[in-house]
């Protein structure tokens, strides 16, 4: 109770002191930080997904600068062959003023990407984004059909219905590639599974309808539970290793995420980094907010 009250009133503390509590979530806040974490990971068998934090730009000029500093993050990366690909969010490149012009910054980034022989995931935002992200990512799938990607939400009601409509994009050769995750924005009942089993449960259907389709899948969770009803549906359908992989955020379940790795399985860490860390931030601490006194015990108690 009192960590959930604590993660509640950060958004509203001073920035030195939420950077106290959300540092374990992100690499750094300079793109040499984030070479650094990542390269750790390589070195124990992790690939990473390097995203640049912001979202939610307020005009066209900064997203145009995101754009430039996405195309440098992907030359600097690939040219220091880092085992990775790269997360971008749609509304830090103008989704929401205009649709267009974020697809063409879009656009540009995974042509970069496409050059230097890797890979570009698109977000999926709030409730409010994703219809257009949608769009979006289907315009570039046909443009670049092995280089893009999109995550999947399985609180949405609507998830398994995309996924379905977006089959005609499942070529053999470059077949669709999805981030199942569980979802992290609030969103009204309408709209979204609010139980928490509930969600679990259109999870597992999510991820069974895309491997039994022939969809590489990003098994995006830290919850046990899920990790060992993926193991069932991987054995029962006799996936293929390369065929999905495991992800999980930076900073969140090292012991778990290690298991997975251990056994064998493709394991893929999602690695945030910039100046923009505030609200990625005070977001992670709200869904997990055991965290807290996690970081209140290391702050204050020698060990």
């Amino acid at each position: 109770m009192i960590n959930e009250l604590i993660a509640k009133m950060l958004p509203y503390f001073p920035e030195k002191l939420v950077w106290i509590f959300g540092k374990p979530y992100i690499s750094g806040q300079t793109i040499n930080d984030a070479l650094v974490e990542s390269r750790k990971l390589n070195q124990n068998r992790i690939m990473v997904s390097v995203d640049l934090l912001g979202e939610y730009v307020n005009n066209l000029s900064d997203a145009d600068h995101y754009k430039k500093q996405y195309i440098d993050l992907i030359k600097r990366f690939t040219a220091e062959k880092i085992d990775g690909h790269f997360s971008v969010k749609p509304s830090m490149f103008g989704l929401l003023l205009d649709k267009e012009a974020c697809y063409r910054n879009l656009y540009e980034i995974v042509e970069v990407a496409d050059q230097c022989n890797s890979f570009i995931r698109i977000d999926m935002e709030d409730s409010d984004c994703t219809s257009d992200e949608i769009a979006i990512f289907r315009r570039l799938k046909s443009d670049f059909p092995s280089r893009v990607g999109l995550v999947v939400q399985a609180y949405m009601r609507r998830t398994l219905d995309d996924v379905r409509n977006l089959l005609d994009l499942n070529l053999p050769e470059t077949p669709l590639s999805f981030r199942l995750c569980k979802g992290i924005y609030i969103e009204k009942e309408p709209i979204a599974y609010q139980g928490y089993q509930e969600i679990r449960n259109h999870y597992i259907d999510d991820l069974r309808f895309m491997l039994q389709n022939g969809i590489y899948v990003g098994i995006a969770t830290h919850d046990k539970f899920l990790v060992e009803k993926a193991y069932e549906i991987i054995d029962q359908l006799n996936i293929p290793k390369d065929k999905y992989e495991f992800q999980m955020l930076y900073g969140v379940a090292p012991i778990l995420r290690q298991s997975i790795v251990d056994r064998g399985h493709h394991m893929r860490v999602y690695v945030p980094y910039g100046k923009q860390w505030f609200n990625y931030s005070t977001r992670r601490l709200k869904e997990n907010p055991n965290m807290v006194w996690y970081i209140l015990k290391a702050m204050f108690v020698r060990q």
